[in-house]
């Protein structure tokens, strides 16, 4: 036993050097542990391809600044359902929920001529009891989430219908919704942001670097967690000096500064980032979503958990509703249905959310939002027919399920 003991206090005092960090990180690799390398292999290529394809326009300031709000709807979107498959569950009615509470929000200022802030909190509600009650229906009935939102997929439609008319639109015309996505702000205060941002990100890093070091935890090396940072400030720093290029399309107007919608969405990840990583909250929907049975029996209330996370789920998904709605500036019968959900689904999938429950981060969303929104913007521009994106972004989406798939049976034979 004093032997032992020596040797976990000996490992416990080991630095590890950059060198050992990538042994490590390339032993959990080949062990199947990817993480979000796929995605990221998978984002780069994609902006090379195009890039050659399409030098002139494909990473032009306008068209990335088109890229940054094509992605905000999916994102969200894709980010609530992150909740849902680190269970191993699905919401198939996330989509539709987007266009119920848009259709909720636009007829309220248009019939009842309500302000901004009261449309928006009633479209909230409005997701946050859709999700209930898919939970409620999942979690304490026992219904097969499949079956629960593959119904309200059909009945949602019914609702949007029934609200704005068939063939019906809706305008959306209040300021401050129409600025989420189609305003931007002043360049000042986007440099503010990503200044801010920086050094709030440098300043958690090196801390959580030191308490590991004062606590004699072997953790990552200074030189890494230096790389992280600095890699973090060149994506803040350098997409916000090229959101503060004009992209105006005649000299005589200017059009710069990063969308309004750009923070919200930043927002909404880094919140979700910390619930699933730094709160008990996360740790319990990790933990029944790889063994629900082994998770109820530690004491976790597992229907509750089960619950919540079809409720953050429509709850975002009506953040993602008013998101489109501003973008489009109308609100139509068929608002979130389509290929909407698809796409969400593939984004947190593409992005490295496992559809068998357990694995997945809220970054996941983000780049596999970013996938998509590149995969359907760069074939755009190549004039491909809509056939031909909904093969390929059904191929991606294939491609990383077999990914995902071949990962885990990799894990379970190396005792992962």
């Amino acid at each position: 036993m004093k032997v032992a003991d020596a040797d976990f206090a000996m490992d416990r005092r080991r630095e590890q050097t950059m060198a050992s960090a990538a042994r490590d990180y390339w032993a959990r690799v080949r062990a199947g542990e990817l993480g979000a390398l796929p995605s990221i292999f998978g984002l780069v290529s994609l902006i090379i391809l195009f890039t050659a394809l399409r030098p002139e326009t494909f990473l032009s300031e306008r068209n990335i600044a088109n890229l940054f709000v094509q992605a905000m709807s999916v994102t969200i979107l894709a980010l609530g359902l992150v909740f849902v498959l680190l269970l191993g569950e699905i919401d198939l009615s996330a989509g539709v929920t987007s266009g119920v509470c848009a259709a909720v929000m636009a007829k309220l200022m248009v019939d009842a001529g309500q302000p901004w802030y009261v449309t928006v909190l009633a479209a909230l509600v409005t997701g946050l009891v859709i999700g209930a009650a898919i939970g409620l229906l999942v979690a304490v009935v026992r219904i097969p989430s499949f079956v629960v939102t593959l119904a309200l997929f059909l009945g949602l439609q019914g609702i949007t219908l029934r609200l704005i008319g068939e063939g019906g639109t809706v305008p959306v015309r209040d300021e401050v919704i129409v600025a989420l996505a189609n305003d931007n702000m002043p360049i000042w205060l986007g440099w503010t942001l990503a200044g801010l941002c920086t050094v709030v990100f440098a300043a958690s890093q090196l801390l959580r670097w030191r308490r590991q070091k004062e606590r004699g935890l072997v953790g990552r090396p200074l030189g890494l967690v230096a790389a992280q940072i600095a890699v973090v400030a060149a994506a803040l720093l350098g997409g916000t000096f090229l959101m503060g290029l004009d992209r105006a399309p005649s000299p005589a107007i200017v059009l710069n500064g990063v969308p309004w919608g750009v923070p919200v969405v930043a927002v909404l990840v880094i919140a979700a980032t910390f619930v699933l990583n730094r709160t008990v909250y996360g740790r319990h929907v990790y933990a029944v979503g790889g063994n629900a049975e082994a998770a109820r029996r530690a004491g976790i209330n597992v229907t509750a958990i089960r619950m919540s996370v079809f409720m953050i789920a429509s709850t975002l998904a009506a953040v993602a509703g008013m998101v489109d709605a501003s973008r489009l500036n109308s609100v139509t019968p068929d608002a979130g249905a389509g290929n909407v959900l698809l796409y969400a689904v593939g984004a947190a999938v593409i992005g490295g959310t496992s559809l068998f429950g357990g694995k997945g981060r809220a970054r996941d969303a983000v780049l596999g939002g970013l996938v998509v929104t590149v995969i359907i913007n760069g074939l755009g521009l190549l004039g491909s027919p809509a056939y031909m994106q909904m093969l390929i972004t059904g191929g991606v989406l294939l491609l990383a399920a077999s990914i995902d798939a071949l990962a885990r049976r990799r894990q379970a034979a190396t005792g992962r």
